[in-house]
């Protein structure tokens, strides 16, 4: 089935994770990061307290997914969004009307989990747990509605900010998300609970991923890009300048890296849906393993470029792998559990990731030699899923 029937066919649930996906872009830090400079005044935060800030209540929001993720395994996925979204729209109001940074910092933390967080869990996870043989497909749908806020946000906000303060933005902003979805709630063909309220035991005594050997080996291979990709965003001023770059070539590269995500999404679904995850995941960070090696003996503007576009063709066809390879592993009925433990793990990393290569500069490294390291960080990932992708399991066969 092409993409044209998936639409066609299935154009209602899939507008639902769209727009869930399209939604957690309010959460996101790519978003918030327009606005640190003025959040940062009206909570009366240094830049330094802000950064500090924003780890702590990410590392929280972490925590939260653990607890609050399982649940879409049971609860229905309307009641699921709508709470989400008011607790979304109330972070908004807290972080933009807060008197104080205690309770600024509580609305930030709420819309770090329920934007990045919840948004984004339940947009792969409706799409990944509502189709079967087209799930590749559905959840490359599904991505672009992220990729769409990424491409559109950074714009529209700084053209709106001529005529709007940041707050009068964060609310209309918030004014069209809340409307699309009240369309979405009233009009969309919901689909029912996965189990009912009579199941929760069942489901709480489900998959333990943090106690099982296999995800420890298979998580690795799809943290790797996350954690190294944020170290190249946090540290582009060092990565242009060990490459003999600028930062304009970066920001060229950057919508360059947008727009590669869009091929990666797409074809990453087709092939998932053809080759089955397993094959793809031994396959799809070969464009951003080659662009380190390129970035790490050449060097120059053509790094910068291939490591923008090889991570962006990697990040778009990851989500369709990762979630499909979860479902293959652990059954759809617990891909809540076991994806809200997957973010919750890629938070804590990617959280990580940044404070740990600023570590190592200071120590002197040099960034081609942080890129080595990632570099053997990837095959290292590779090489250690390796025993897990060959499993009966993961192949599709009962042991």
């Amino acid at each position: 089935m092409s993409y044209r029937t998936l639409l066609r066919d299935h154009r209602g649930l899939l507008g639902i994770a769209f727009l869930a996906m399209f939604s957690s872009s309010l959460g996101q830090s790519f978003f918030i990061g327009l606005f640190q400079v003025p959040i940062g005044e009206r909570l009366g935060l240094s830049a330094g307290e802000f950064g500090t800030a924003y780890a702590l209540v990410t590392l929280a929001s972490g925590f939260a997914m653990l607890r609050l993720g399982p649940s879409i395994d049971w609860v229905a996925p309307r009641r699921f969004a709508l709470a989400v979204l008011l607790a979304l729209l109330a972070g908004i109001l807290l972080l933009t009307l807060s008197p104080g940074w205690l309770v600024g910092l509580l609305g930030l933390g709420l819309v770090r989990l329920c934007g990045q967080g919840m948004m984004s869990h339940l947009g792969n996870t409706l799409a990944g747990r509502e189709f079967t043989a087209l799930r590749g497909r559905a959840l490359g749908l599904a991505g672009l509605g992220l990729m769409l806020g990424e491409t559109l946000l950074p714009p529209l906000v700084a053209a709106l900010l001529v005529w709007l303060g940041w707050r009068e933005l964060w609310w209309s902003l918030a004014a069209g998300v809340a409307l699309a979805w009240l369309l979405m709630l009233a009009g969309a063909p919901w689909p029912a609970a996965p189990r009912s309220r009579g199941d929760r035991q069942a489901t709480r005594d489900g998959p333990r991923p943090f106690r099982e050997a296999r995800f420890w080996r298979l998580l690795p291979l799809l943290m790797v890009l996350p954690i190294t990709m944020t170290g190249l965003f946090i540290f582009q001023a060092h990565l242009t300048e060990a490459m003999g770059s600028s930062l304009a070539i970066y920001s060229l590269a950057l919508t360059g890296m947008g727009l590669a995500k869009l091929p990666g999404a797409l074809l990453g679904g087709h092939w998932v849906d053809r080759l089955g995850p397993v094959r793809l995941a031994r396959l799809y960070l070969l464009p951003f393993a080659l662009a380190l090696a390129l970035a790490i003996t050449l060097g120059g503007h053509l790094a910068v470029w291939a490591l923008m576009m090889g991570g962006g063709l990697a990040m778009g066809a990851q989500e369709s792998i990762a979630t499909s390879l979860l479902v293959r592993l652990w059954g759809a009925e617990h891909l809540g559990r076991v994806r809200a433990t997957l973010s919750a793990a890629m938070v804590f990393s990617t959280g990580i990731a940044p404070a740990v290569l600023g570590v190592a500069l200071d120590l002197g490294a040099t960034f081609t030699l942080v890129l080595a390291g990632m570099l053997a960080l990837l095959v290292g990932s590779w090489w250690l899923a390796q025993g897990v992708l060959a499993s009966p399991e993961a192949q599709g066969v009962t042991p």
